[in-house]
């Protein structure tokens, strides 16, 4: 599936060690906050009330692989890339460039659920409001 988003996130204090470079756990922040920034831009949220149902995306693997270090007040440009649209899951695949350079890459596989308080947590297919929405962001980007 060729669907992109881009964003990009300015590195804080709060991320670095004490040498100043990114610490390696940091990177799994910033591919959720990514992820988080996707849903916003299709008008969804990763944890959403519907048919008084709560609908939300909890990981089943995570993984990130490192190039090379980026340092307090660098400038991340992260590319999230949806890989595999399965029936009751999502792969993603984030790429990080700092001055067009590859930094890391990371990948996220989640699954689509209804997390409600007090009840088991249960897979469900992703609903159409859900894939329509993924549908229309893969053909505008692959229009562009």
């Amino acid at each position: 599936m060729p669907s992109e988003f881009r964003t990009q996130r300015l590195v804080e204090w709060a991320d670095t060690d004490k040498a100043g470079i990114v610490h390696f756990a940091r990177f799994f922040v910033f591919m959720e906050q990514t992820e988080h920034e996707f849903w916003r831009a299709l008008g969804l949220s990763v944890h959403m009330k519907r048919d008084e149902n709560i609908i939300s995306w909890p990981r089943l693997t995570a993984d990130c692989e490192y190039f090379r270090p980026v340092s307090f007040e660098d400038t991340l440009d992260i590319h999230l890339q949806i890989e595999k649209q399965g029936g009751k899951s999502l792969s993603y695949r984030f790429n990080f460039h700092h001055n067009g350079k590859a930094v890391a890459e990371g990948r996220l596989k989640v699954a689509c659920c209804i997390c409600n308080p007090g009840e088991k947590i249960r897979a469900i297919a992703i609903p159409d409001f859900i894939s329509d929405q993924l549908t229309q962001q893969i053909a505008e980007t692959t229009a562009t």
